[in-house]
């Protein structure tokens, strides 16, 4: 990956056999599979192995050339102290605005766009999630049919809600997440709760006046739907409610179509999960430039995921535009090791049994791969788990988030995400409901395998196909098809991942 580096990656599907002599004269001494690395020189006990030009461990024990250099070889680096960082020292790149770009949304009152039209249910409670889910798909059955211009319908199905200690430092977290993910852009600006009617989280609390923007002031309070109202008798009584209140949302919905927008009301959220050694060689690369694309678009893209930056966050302080980004930044990140310290675990708890399968050995390495879907450009500003961004909100944006896939995803929905991008080495049927996702394989013969799930094959990087900056031009393309109604293979197939709230406070 760098010049200076002293181990490779082998990236032959399946791997190398040992005493395989390679063009530049060494041998392999081992058996080393594909995206696992070989040591470029013999390596001494207690020296640095270098890849991306940065120390991603220290040998444990002699290595000879050739060998393969795996996690039980090394020991990690220590995570970088969060003090004396260089604070926003890196000029931004000199970028000529990209224009032209467009894409066909639904555009809100607001001043969002969708590249969705979707009815959501709010749902204040846990408790009730099965009723809603027998009434959503009533309303998928019966209603949905007469209102063709109307994507779907999703239930905002969660586990919080009571049960909590929601004053306790934290509980804001999960209620500003549900609560910001009601208002995503996807979403049309129609807001429709189903509340149990006992629970901590009542509908004023999750909803407080002023949170929904209203039509007029008869729609200045939610419309709520309590299972516990003394109207309602018997379950059917409930199920009726719910579809009778979706018909109005519906019809509004359905009023509204597809508009040419400018690319700069893409709101994007970058990911990686099952992520291995190629991630940081071709998939998040390529989502590297397709950021560098977007932003110079003037589009929004969050990067999250705190422990797969947590080792580089020199490089994130050192881009942020300004000082108070790059404090906004060891604030979230600092606040994150204390959270990780209450449970007795750090960063290191972060790498996976697939992950290591795959040739990362740790989170150090991992990390150096993950933040290169992040491009280039200077990180413009950053949010706390759960904000939401601010209209005016562009460029590229730290979304201080879990590495966990499906927490991850929650938060940059409440963020304001309309499209995904989701990298993946080891592979995932990851979907949202409430946003497509576009599902790029880092390994040709991932994207062989499962050629029905993965949107876009960057292994054709690694293969000599096309370059980075290629795979990054084609992936921005997907991005505009898609959010102008392209279907994605999850979205073909329905399938869809749950909702997961995070909520650092605790549970009583």
């Amino acid at each position: 990956m760098h010049a200076a580096d002293n181990v490779a990656i082998v990236a032959n599907d399946g791997g190398l056999p040992a005493g395989t002599a390679l063009p530049g004269g060494l041998v392999l001494r081992d058996k080393v599979p594909q995206g696992h690395k070989v040591a470029l020189r013999d390596l001494a006990q207690g020296e640095a192995v270098i890849r991306y030009n940065v120390p991603v461990g220290y040998a444990r024990q002699p290595i000879p050339a050739g060998s393969w250099v795996h996690e039980r070889l090394l020991d990690i680096p220590a995570a970088r102290a969060l003090q004396g960082l260089p604070m926003a020292t890196r000029p931004a790149p000199a970028w000529e605005p990209l224009e032209g770009l467009t894409f066909e949304g639904y555009v809100n009152a607001d001043g969002s766009v969708g590249t969705r039209n979707l009815l959501a249910i709010t749902t204040t409670v846990q408790c009730v999630a099965g009723v809603v889910g027998v009434a959503t798909q009533r309303i998928r059955d019966e209603l949905l049919p007469h209102y063709p211009n109307v994507d779907g319908v999703v239930a905002l199905e969660h586990t919080y809600g009571c049960g909590v200690a929601i004053d306790a430092p934290g509980a804001e977290i999960p209620i500003r997440t549900l609560r910001h993910i009601s208002l995503n852009p996807n979403f049309g600006g129609e807001v429709l709760v189903v509340s149990l009617g006992c629970e901590k989280l009542q509908p004023e609390r999750l909803l407080p006046p002023g949170t929904i923007p209203v039509r007029d002031e008869r729609e200045a309070s939610p419309d709520v739907v309590c299972l516990q109202h003394d109207s309602h008798v018997g379950f059917m009584s409930m199920i009726d409610d719910i579809v009778a209140r979706a018909r109005p949302h519906l019809e509004r919905l359905n009023a509204r179509r597809r508009q040419t927008v400018p690319a700069s009301a893409l709101v994007v959220g970058v990911q990686c999960g099952g992520s291995d050694a190629f991630s940081g060689v071709t998939a998040n690369p390529a989502v590297g430039h397709m950021a560098d694309l977007l932003v110079r678009a003037g589009a929004t893209v969050m990067f999250s995921e705190n422990t797969e930056v947590r080792d580089a966050v020199e490089q994130l302080t050192a881009r942020s535009a300004s000082p108070q980004v790059a404090e906004d930044i060891v604030r979230e990140l600092a606040w994150y090791d204390a959270y990780l310290d209450r449970g007795r675990v750090d960063r290191i708890a972060n790498t996976t049994p697939g992950n290591k399968a795959g040739g990362l050995s740790n989170i150090a390495e991992k990390a150096m791969g993950s933040i290169i879907k992040s491009g280039t450009a200077a990180i413009a500003s950053v949010l706390a788990p759960g904000d939401k961004l601010r209209p005016n909100q562009k460029g590229l944006v730290f979304a201080a988030t879990p590495a966990s896939d499906f927490i991850c995803g929650t938060l940059q929905l409440a963020a304001g995400m309309n499209l995904h991008v989701f990298t993946t080495g080891r592979g995932t049927p990851y979907g949202l409901a409430a946003c497509p996702v576009v599902k790029v394989a880092t390994r040709t013969d991932l994207a062989r395998r499962w050629h029905d799930l993965m949107d876009m094959n960057a292994g054709r990087i690694a293969d000599g196909e096309i370059t980075i900056e290629e795979a990054g031009w084609e992936l921005l393309h997907l991005l505009l098809d898609v959010a102008s109604g392209r279907r994605t293979w999850a979205e073909h197939w329905k399938l869809q991942n749950a909702l997961v709230l995070f909520n650092p406070a605790p549970v009583t």
